[in-house]
């Protein structure tokens, strides 16, 4: 499915009914989206797109939010021109209770080991 917006809307999020376990642990394989997902949870607030430290082009990282969209780990939405980010915590935490938590830990002790001299 591809991004579809409507005005400044983006129509692409699946219903928290349809969210699975399977696409959520399939869009959290990969380590670019943990990334991004852990930079959403230690975040103030809402993440603009431009905000993100990934090492990946533009178009790649389309891409990455693409995926954690559909599958539905997090929902985006416009404010101005700035694309913005947002995870489905509570609709993620009463599908899987838990689940999002450690996946957020684990995504931090993966980043601190990538960052520790070796």
């Amino acid at each position: 499915m591809t991004a579809r917006t409507t005005g400044e809307r983006i129509t692409d999020h699946p219903e928290a009914q349809d969210i699975t376990l399977q696409g959520v642990l399939e869009a959290l394989a990969d380590p670019v989206r943990r990334s991004i997902v852990r930079q959403i949870a230690g975040a103030r607030g809402d993440k603009a797109c431009g905000t993100f430290d990934i090492a990946v082009t533009r178009t790649t990282g389309t891409h990455h939010f693409r995926v954690l969209r559909q599958s539905g780990v997090i929902r985006q939405y416009y404010a101005g021109t700035s694309k913005m980010n947002t995870l489905r915590r509570d609709e993620l935490d009463l599908a899987f209770p838990g689940l999002l938590d450690a996946i957020v830990l684990a995504a931090d002790r993966e980043a601190a080991r990538a960052a520790a001299p070796h």
